[in-house]
């Protein structure tokens, strides 16, 4: 067989090497970004500025001062801060020695923090003074010497204490502004280390490869249309998942990182005035506190501002306040093990002519794959077959890809069942509707099935947010020897909203939904929610299943 038959002419003396291969690392962001735009506001953090000159040498700085301390390839640095600079710098800074970043909750108890430091192996901790209790309590039970690094944030206002440590600022001056470092010699090369919340044991160590935050980076640039004007205020957790990887995306755009403390609706609407903050993310529950914030602390803008969300699935009357109030909303899905966001609701010109409850109702859906990512399914978790693209039948999503985390650190068994027959199975249930968006319907062990049918709780959660006094809505399963299961619902009403009672608000499902998926419940309350905005519905579950077991005699 002739090499033009076989293809064998392109298999022959073009080989990989050095001019036309490179590994790719989300560092090359920076790095570009201080070469072309020196001067250039790259991070904002209350009255303080500094360009990306002085960015990229405060991450060379860490770079070498933490190798002044033994830290290398390998080797795992923890972050326990909020949005601060500190903890963006560490995106950078861990990385250039080929180390790994692992920022923590900063919500989670000492006991927590103290398995994440062990189980990840962590050689240095810089922690928030703010989090002092926590940090010291953490490291009492590490039993084990670490090297401990203080934040000392202006912004904090005095909050904390020292514990000993070395303080940030000295420690960074310890460190050589021109560091010298490389890429990794390998893509595959671990750069993030991200724990789930463990709601039964203890929780997993999500591990991202370089290749994976620089490609996942990139299609955040593309699905929410980053580019040099770029403000991002700092909303999202920058410890979940890296900040859904806009730690890298924002810098590799040249924009600006405006820092944000604490999410709190009266710091969040004076900066988008202040700093013209063009993007921000956040969870539903974010967007509800700003839709919800006193009227006193809202600010009307000039400018437009995007906004995108995810995490959970929004309710489409959030999205619909949200764009009353001068937001665009773009909904974004994806999971820890995904590098967050992998899939977004791609605007489709045609829906602008809709009625706005009909364009919301678009919007709120999951959507398309990233460009970034390889597929997206919708499964028979059973047959592993594809549902029809019906709207109506349920699957299993599945995620295939190069932003598909690398697996669970110390855990193969966890990380095989992940990937079962060549794809990443998410635990969500979902649909897919004739255009070919995906629309979540439910995680796999929040379905509903009473008398034999299926039910989704975000469409009964979807009919309760639109209730005027309703700020917020949960439905899990409660037991019932009838039906076998029913649903339950946990409720917040708005402030200063007319008080309704259960017969009220199950009167309105009835004219919402059909009669078996009406709610046999109604509990009023405050949610109880993760550090990222989810709402904790094994919490719920456990409270809707003491409602039906029967008190001890």
């Amino acid at each position: 067989m002739s090499a033009t038959q076989g293809g064998g002419a392109y298999e022959r003396d073009l080989n990989k090497n050095p001019a036309n291969h490179v590994p790719l690392s989300p560092l090359s962001f920076l790095r570009r970004s201080a070469l072309v735009h020196p001067g250039k506001t790259a991070v904002i953090h209350g009255g303080r500025h500094y360009a990306y000159r002085e960015f990229d040498e405060r991450c060379r700085r860490l770079a070498s001062a933490l190798s002044r301390r033994g830290v290398g390839k390998g080797d795992t640095v923890a972050v326990l801060a909020p949005n601060i600079p500190a903890l963006l710098e560490a995106h950078y800074g861990i990385p250039m020695l080929g180390a790994v970043l692992n920022a923590i909750n900063i919500r989670l108890d000492a006991e927590t923090v103290a398995f994440i430091l062990e189980h990840g192996g962590a050689k240095v901790l810089i922690a928030d003074r703010e989090f002092a209790d926590v940090a010291e309590a953490a490291i009492a039970r590490l039993g084990r010497a670490i090297v401990l690094v203080e934040i000392d944030d202006p912004e904090a206002g005095g909050a904390g204490r020292s514990l000993g440590g070395t303080d940030y600022e000295a420690f960074l001056a310890e460190g050589d502004p021109a560091f010298a470092y490389e890429l990794p010699d390998d893509e595959w090369q671990a750069i993030a280390l991200n724990y789930t919340s463990g709601t039964t044991g203890n929780p997993k160590g999500v591990v991202y490869s370089h290749r994976g935050a620089y490609l996942n980076a990139i299609g955040q640039i593309l699905s929410f249309g980053l580019t040099g004007q770029t403000r991002y205020l700092w909303t999202l957790p920058m410890f979940h998942c890296n900040g859904w990887t806009y730690t890298w995306a924002v810098t590799a755009a040249a924009g600006a990182h405006v820092c944000l403390r604490r999410v709190d609706p009266a710091l969040i609407f004076p900066a988008i005035r202040d700093h013209r903050v063009t993007h921000l993310c956040g969870a539903p529950i974010v967007l509800n506190m700003m839709i919800h914030a006193p009227e006193e602390q809202k600010l009307r803008f000039e400018h437009s501002v995007e906004v995108a969300t995810g995490g959970a699935a929004p309710p489409s009357s959030v999205i619909e306040r949200m764009e009353a109030m001068g937001f665009r909303v773009t909904h974004l899905y994806g999971l820890t093990e995904t590098y967050g966001p992998s899939t977004v609701c791609d605007w489709q010109e045609d829906w602008a002519a809709l009625e706005l409850e009909h364009r919301s109702a678009r919007m709120a859906r999951q959507g398309v794959h990233y460009p970034t990512l390889q597929g997206m399914r919708v499964v028979d978790p059973d047959t592993m077959a594809d549902v029809p693209a019906d709207g109506r039948t349920i699957g299993e999503v599945l995620f295939r890809g190069n932003t598909v985390m690398m697996g669970y650190l110390k855990n193969p068994k966890a990380t095989a069942e992940a990937f079962a027959g060549g794809w990443y199975h998410s635990g969500d249930l979902a649909v897919l509707h004739p255009d070919g968006y995906m629309e979540v319907k439910d995680r796999a062990k929040d379905i509903i099935i009473s008398g034999g049918e299926n039910i989704s709780s975000l469409e009964v959660e979807e009919a309760l947010y639109r209730h005027p006094s309703i700020m917020e809505a949960a439905v899990v399963a409660r037991p019932d020897e009838k039906w076998g299961e029913t649903p339950c619902a946990f409720v917040t009403l708005k402030p200063g909203a007319p008080l309704v009672g259960e017969a009220e608000v199950i009167d309105w499902c009835r004219q919402k939904l059909a009669r078996f998926k009406v709610p046999k419940t109604i509990l009023f309350g405050p949610l109880p929610k993760t550090s990222t905005g989810k709402i904790q519905k094994f919490v719920l579950r456990q409270q809707a299943e003491q409602l039906s077991t029967p008190p001890k005699s």
